[in-house]
């Protein structure tokens, strides 16, 4: 069967999609006060009308744009999660992930943080990024769930408490990284891998076997 064909609907919001990744950085660099369509215009190759004609306004496609940026983020783990076969492997590969995240993508962090907190001023905002934190919630939550598979321990904690700790270690670590301390990436490593010990009990690693020699006839 052939591809049914795209609706003008269709076209608008690819458009408005592309139009929100590429204004992602820029977003990120200026923040949520310091922006408008007309100063996101100004640092981007698209004009203060193009935007204006996809986005009714800065809250419109600052939305648009986090929501691409975090719907790819929130699967992020999911590829660690299922790679691990045991409790110690996929604990080095959270902790890992977690600082190279924090070190790659430093300013898309702070730009959610920045809208989080506006949201509790801006009503606009309220719904999305209740929705994008609850995503994030349940990215932790199914990591901790194969952490709690391969230990065969359960989860010390519901899944709102446990994403607040892990969201706590996050955003301290990330507050300490944008003053220039990079000690921050192996402090939220040391920090990810107690809390998962915290969390889950660590199995008990298996004695090796000791080699039984064959006495001489």
């Amino acid at each position: 069967m052939s591809a049914l064909p795209r609706t003008r609907d269709d076209k608008f919001n690819e458009r408005r999609a592309e139009l929100g990744q590429a204004t992602l950085e820029t977003l990120a660099t200026l923040g949520y006060a310091r922006t408008s369509l007309r100063e996101i215009a100004q640092n981007s190759p698209y004009s203060h009308g193009v935007l204006h004609y996809y986005f009714s306004d800065k809250v419109d496609l600052i939305l648009c744009s986090v929501r691409q940026y975090k719907s790819v983020c929130v699967t992020r783990y999911d590829t660690v999660s299922a790679d691990a076969h045991s409790y110690a492997e996929l604990l080095e590969r959270f902790c890992d992930k977690m600082a190279e995240t924090l070190r790659d993508e430093t300013s898309m962090h702070r730009l959610w943080y920045d809208l989080r907190s506006q949201a509790m001023f801006e009503e606009a905002l309220r719904d999305d990024v209740l929705a994008i934190d609850k995503s994030l919630e349940h990215m932790i939550w199914r990591v901790l769930t194969r952490f709690s598979e391969l230990a065969d321990a359960p989860v010390r904690a519901s899944s709102e408490v446990a994403y607040a700790m892990f969201d706590g270690v996050f955003q301290h670590a990330l507050q300490k990284y944008l003053q220039g301390d990079q000690s921050a990436l192996v402090d939220l490593q040391a920090s990810t891998s107690l809390l998962v010990k915290q969390l889950i009990q660590e199995p008990e690693a298996k004695p090796v076997a000791k080699k039984t020699s064959k006495k001489k006839a």
